[in-house]
């Protein structure tokens, strides 16, 4: 029996707790931060604020004793938002098994130190390998047991083959990848993307823009992965073209939501106090912007995102900009 703890209960830490507890060789304990959160979803087996329509099946242990929640796991999976991510891991680390196989749900880059999900987790818990899960794989469709395929990855393939082999079911194929760079910034990038494909929808200009759009995003996000050490055939696969398809149609994105409410006319302030739940493409963007502008790496779609986010532009006058760059050959 392989113990298994999901740190955080938001929608994807509750989707993947039902995931794994699907698996009969599998023991789950979810970890919610607010104790009365936990003993709300212990008592009614749902996640009544982010997931509803999920019930959580009694095999799984709801608890907010860290503790008690780590004690001897074999895996610990972080489904924390990057905001929260540093605090989250050193307030825990002393309690991680040594011997713990870490897994990394977060999609997101730092702020503060432009560090990638994984290098945080290591940063603070020291060298050992962390797989990445990445892909498309909203928790409404995947705990409704719609066919669905994520990655998990790792520089230690044998590390993202053990996850696969755990969290593989009957509505769920996954995917094993050792490109773990590659996968994790897809799942960063492709957020900033939504954002500005959100700002499309909302400014009704139609599919050609938005076909348009998310074409030249994935350029973008295959010239700043391969900047910084990833494979660019990561990037055609499901982190990558898989995820970015998603986040930018469905209307169970959040980052298209704020870009569709901000494209409508909407301050920031005002889209994020309608939320009940983090996207992360908001903070991704000013490190996305930040990072580009250190390197030397010509990002136009998430830098025009950037500006409207944080510099008050226009969404109307971010997409002009856009139009009016300089001609150029496709590649």
């Amino acid at each position: 029996m392989t113990t298994i703890c999901v740190l955080g209960a938001g929608a994807m830490g509750t989707a993947c707790a039902w995931i794994l507890a699907q698996n009969k060789d599998v023991s789950v304990r979810l970890w919610a931060r607010n104790e009365t959160f936990a003993r709300h979803i212990h008592e009614t087996r749902q996640n009544s604020r982010l997931l509803p329509q999920v019930r959580l099946p009694a095999s799984i242990q709801v608890t907010a004793d860290a503790e008690s929640a780590l004690q001897n796991a074999d895996v610990v999976l972080v489904c924390v938002p990057t905001r929260g991510l540093r605090e989250a891991v050193h307030h825990l680390a002393s309690l991680i098994p040594g011997g713990a196989l870490i897994v990394s749900a977060v999609k997101g880059i730092e702020n503060e130190t432009l560090l990638r999900p994984s290098q945080i987790i290591q940063q603070i818990i020291g060298q050992r390998p962390v797989v990445v899960l990445g892909g498309p794989c909203h928790a409404e469709e995947i705990t409704a047991r719609k066919p669905a395929s994520i990655v998990a990855a790792c520089d230690s393939l044998e590390a993202a083959e053990r996850i696969q082999s755990l969290m593989s079911m009957e509505s769920l194929r996954v995917y094993s990848n050792a490109d773990q760079t590659g996968v994790e910034l897809a799942g960063a990038l492709k957020n900033v993307i939504a954002i500005a494909a959100g700002i499309c929808d909302g400014l009704q200009f139609g599919d050609n823009a938005k076909a348009a759009l998310l074409t030249r995003g994935l350029a973008e996000m295959v010239r700043f992965g391969t900047a910084m050490g990833a494979n660019s055939e990561t990037f055609f696969g499901l982190a990558g073209l898989g995820d970015l398809v998603t986040t930018c149609n469905s209307q169970h994105s959040r980052n298209r939501f704020v870009g569709e409410a901000l494209g409508r006319g909407q301050s920031l302030k005002e889209v994020q106090d309608s939320m009940t739940a983090v996207a992360e493409g908001i903070f991704t963007a000013h490190s996305v912007y930040h990072l580009s502008q250190q390197k030397g790496i010509n990002m136009p779609i998430a830098e025009q995102v950037y500006h409207v986010l944080f510099e008050n532009k226009s969404p109307r006058e971010a997409t002009v900009e856009l139009m009016q760059r300089p001609l150029k050959l496709e590649r």
